[in-house]
C-alpha cells in the first residue's frame, strides 16, 4: 500500500482558520502587550522619583528608582531595606530605611542608634541620630517597623511619626534608574 503525502494547492488553506484578519492580529498583540505592561506597573513594579533630601547621601532629589510592589506581600521586611511607605496623608509617599523590626528595642545615645542594646552599623547614615519626639527606650510593636531617613538631621520618620504598619509598606526600592551615572542596585 502506497500512501501519498497530502498536497496543498494554491488557494487552499492548511486546515487552520484565522480567528482575526492578519492586521487585526498585530493590533491585538499590541493591545495585549500594553495591558500586560499596565498590569505589571500597577501591581508588580513601578518607577518612583525622589522629591526630598531625607535619604541623602544614599538617594538624591530627582533620582528615579524602581520599586518592587510585591516585595512585602511574599516576604517580611528586613532591617536595611529601603521602602516606599504610604504617608499619613493619602497622597504622600515616603522613602525611608527600615532599621528595626517587630519586637526590637530601639535606643539612641550620643547621636548613635542602638537596636536591642547593640550599636547598628550604619555607613549610609548622615549626621547624628537623636530621638526628637520619641520616648526611649522604644519597643517596636507587632505588625510594625521602625524607619529612619539616612539624612538623620533632615528627616521626618518614626522618631516623629511613630512606628509604621507593615501593611503601609507599598514596596521595596531595588534599583536606581536615573541618573545613568548612578544606575544600579540601591543599598
Amino acid at each position: 500500500m502506497n500512501i501519498e503525502p497530502e498536497q496543498v494547492h494554491p488557494g487552499q488553506g492548511s486546515g487552520k482558520q484565522r480567528l482575526l484578519p492578519k492586521g487585526a492580529e498585530t493590533i491585538a498583540v499590541l493591545v495585549l502587550a500594553i495591558l500586560l505592561s499596565l498590569l505589571v506597573q500597577q501591581y508588580a513594579f513601578a518607577q518612583t522619583e525622589v522629591h526630598n533630601i531625607s535619604m541623602q547621601s544614599t538617594l538624591r532629589d530627582g533620582q528615579r528608582l524602581l520599586e518592587n510592589k510585591l516585595a512585602y506581600r511574599f516576604s517580611s521586611p528586613r532591617r536595611g531595606d529601603i521602602a516606599i511607605i504610604s504617608g499619613p496623608e493619602s497622597e504622600l509617599r515616603l522613602v525611608k530605611r527600615i532599621v528595626a523590626l517587630p519586637g526590637d528595642n530601639v535606643t539612641m545615645d550620643g547621636g548613635k542608634l542602638f537596636i536591642n542594646g547593640k550599636p547598628l552599623n550604619e555607613p549610609y547614615a548622615k549626621g547624628q541620630t537623636y530621638p526628637l519626639m520619641l520616648k526611649l527606650p522604644f519597643t517596636v510593636p507587632e505588625g510594625h517597623v521602625f524607619v529612619l531617613g539616612d539624612n538623620r538631621e533632615n528627616s521626618t520618620d518614626s522618631r516623629e511619626l511613630g512606628p509604621v504598619r507593615i501593611s503601609s509598606l507599598e514596596g521595596k526600592i531595588i534599583f536606581r534608574l536615573w541618573p545613568m551615572s548612578k544606575l544600579g542596585t540601591v543599598h
